[in-house]
């Protein structure tokens, strides 16, 4: 697929984000010295994120919106989601997805915001308190199958049973548009970075991407590609369990992977994005893996850092510190803390 230059609409996905009271740019940090082995790594916190702990927060509450705002008539401002009349749209309105952990929490979290029900499916292996939080943001969670894959095809099957809205951050040939959405929230954490960088005049050399299907990788890397001034390498990481991405740019199509579960469960995904691999395999220049242990340690040492007093997270949102860590190289890299560790046992 030929990747159009404004698939994205950024500053569109800016101006609705901002409209949201929930909504403010996530830390970006200055890592100097003895913390990392004498070096500087600029680290992104997505672990508070929106009060939903991930970066996935701006993807699935910013589809929403714009999906109601059309809905309702199409070309409205922002703040015209809370009016009646969007209200009423929106009741009639229900959401359907699959998760492996944060993308059903916005999902969830966008339907109540503005209104809306929500259908959130699981595998058997998520843990039970991730359901909890779920239900926590009124949606009806549903165990599906034993693997993220098998909760995928039910909620696609049951969205078309109920004529409701499958709102998926996957996408393959042929059904893309839900994917494009979320990944267009997800630029906005690539316009925060471009901003503070521009103001700073110091850019990365270096930028860590994690990937499970790819959606943020590919969005960060997308924006990059097409606005920042100064030109980073970019390094996509994926566990060594479930490395979809590198094999299909390998085999140059579309690949299923086989393999054990990985302790990085939003990042253990067998099958990539089609629509981000079309843009990673041209706007990434290496795809690279890292094991449960590695990433497990990082996530360790991300604890224990003199920033803000420490920064938890999980195996999943420190594997693109864990491919960082083992690596040296001039300049300085830039990895993002994809998600929080709310301490219950879902990593």
């Amino acid at each position: 697929m030929e990747i159009p230059d404004d698939i994205f609409d950024c500053a569109g996905a800016r101006e609705w984000v901002s409209a949201c009271p929930e909504y403010a740019p996530s830390p970006l940090s200055l890592v100097p010295l003895a913390e990392f082995e004498g070096r500087r790594i600029w680290l992104k916190d997505e672990s508070r994120r929106m009060n939903l702990g991930s970066f996935k927060a701006l993807g699935g509450v910013y589809a929403i919106a714009r999906i109601i705002a059309n809905k309702t008539g199409g070309d409205i401002e922002p703040a015209a989601l809370v009016s009646e009349d969007a209200r009423r749209v929106a009741s009639r309105l229900c959401f359907v997805t699959a998760s492996a952990g944060n993308h059903g929490l916005s999902v969830a979290a966008g339907a109540r915001i503005f209104g809306a029900s929500s259908r959130i499916h699981i595998a058997e292996t998520v843990a039970e308190a991730f359901a909890l939080r779920l239900r926590a943001q009124g949606a009806e969670v549903l165990r599906s199958g034993e693997i993220y894959e098998d909760s995928l095809a039910a909620a696609a099957d049951d969205a078309r049973r109920i004529g409701a809205i499958h709102l998926t951050d996957t996408s393959w040939p042929g059904s893309v548009e839900s994917a494009r959405l979320i990944m267009e929230g997800y630029t906005i954490l690539a316009g925060e970075l471009e901003a503070a960088f521009t103001d700073s005049g110091e850019w990365p050399s270096r930028v860590y991407l994690q990937a499970g299907v790819g959606g943020l990788a590919a969005a960060i890397a997308w924006s990059i590609r097409q606005s920042w001034d100064i030109q980073p390498e970019i390094t996509v990481v994926e566990p060594d369990r479930a490395a979809c991405l590198q094999a299909s740019v390998a085999a140059g199509k579309l690949v299923t992977v086989a393999g054990p579960v990985s302790n990085m469960g939003r990042l253990d995904c067998k099958t990539p994005s089609s629509l981000a691999f079309d843009i990673l395999k041209s706007a990434a220049n290496r795809f690279v893996t890292v094991s449960d242990e590695e990433a497990e340690l990082a996530a360790r040492r991300l604890a224990t850092l003199d920033v803000r007093g420490g920064i938890a997270s999980t195996p999943s949102g420190t594997a693109g510190l864990a491919a960082c860590l083992r690596e040296d190289g001039p300049g300085t890299p830039l990895v993002i803390i994809s998600e929080g560790d709310p301490g219950n046992g879902e990593s």
